[in-house]
């Protein structure tokens, strides 16, 4: 799939296409419903290429930082489910205060009909762009009439769930990760290169991979769950039972991390493999321990549950 960072990049003699719009964050089931319909209405044109237009930062970011949402995605990762959709290429638009004071008709004729040439553009029915949020699907509709364009707005589905992103935050944010791969369609995953420790699992016979969280990434909430490690460099996957937090049994303050413990495997050398942990359901919440004992006991019955879980 080719990526453009930029419209510049984006090359002069780029054919017609159809376009989809939206920070696919996530790229959940809400998003592949859109993806079908724009693949559909590019085979109906006789078009072959279909772009997804998304945006670095989150507007939010840009806007109103304080309220920006965690990210569910990399641009990387994103591209990469963008592609497994059906999606051949993705223009990467850097948003900024100039960008967000666009009007619905300047982005319109900048990005859809000078840049992309756009044939069809498939969007959700609730989309909304331009300054102030003034543009809706009628706005496209509208103006697609005049500029040799269609529109189509696709209903939200997800029976009486409807799949969003700020779902899946929302079910991260409870440790509801069977709820996330709902809505994603796939395991929520996280992804890193592992770190040093305390090498306090080691001592105890845990021996874990850990993965620190950047705080402008989405994770799911502080406790256990059992899930699946690939490293990434040979594509090997492995059960695991995962912690997510600072470990508050023990003194000291750290930043969030996602400690994974391989089952059963205590020779694994994974210090400076990027690695990518699923996450397949919760075991339980954080606790603080009283002392070693109590802790070790507990992660005997983790492991014991965490196997089960994943039929191992």
């Amino acid at each position: 799939m080719q990526i453009w960072r930029d419209v510049d990049d984006v090359p002069a003699d780029l054919g017609r296409t159809v376009v989809s719009i939206g920070n696919f964050d996530g790229v959940h089931l809400g998003h592949a419903h859109v993806l079908r319909e724009a693949r559909s209405s590019a085979a109906r044109l006789g078009i072959d290429t279909v772009v997804a237009v998304t945006f670095d930062p989150h507007p939010m970011a840009v806007l109103r930082p304080e309220h920006a949402p965690p990210t569910l995605t990399s641009i990387h990762t994103r591209a990469r489910l963008l592609e497994d959709a059906g999606v051949d290429a993705m223009l990467v638009i850097g948003f900024d205060r100039e960008i967000a004071s666009w009007s619905p008709l300047e982005f319109i004729d900048r990005i859809l009909v000078d840049t992309l040439h756009a044939g069809a553009v498939v969007v959700g029915s609730n989309f909304r762009f331009g300054a102030k949020a003034a543009g809706e699907v009628a706005t496209l509709v509208e103006a697609g009439a005049s500029r040799d364009f269609e529109t189509v707005g696709v209903p939200l589905d997800g029976g009486p769930q409807v799949w969003s992103s700020t779902y899946v935050r929302q079910c991260l944010a409870t440790g509801d990760v069977a709820g996330a791969a709902e809505a994603l369609g796939r395991p929520f995953t996280v992804r890193g290169t592992v770190v040093e420790g305390d090498k306090r699992g080691r001592e105890m016979g845990y021996p874990t991979a850990n993965v620190p969280i950047p705080p402008v990434d989405a994770a799911p909430a502080d406790g256990v769950y059992a899930g699946r490690l690939t490293r990434l460099d040979t594509g090997e996957t492995y059960p695991a039972a995962i912690s997510v937090g600072t470990n508050p049994t023990f003194d000291g303050e750290r930043d969030r991390r996602v400690e994974s413990y391989v089952l059963d495997r205590d020779d694994l050398e994974l210090y400076g493999v990027e690695v990518e942990v699923a996450f397949v359901d919760r075991l339980r919440g954080m606790v603080k321990f009283e002392g070693m004992e109590a802790l070790i006991e507990t992660m005997h019955d983790d492991v014991r549950r965490a196997r089960e879980v994943l039929g191992g």
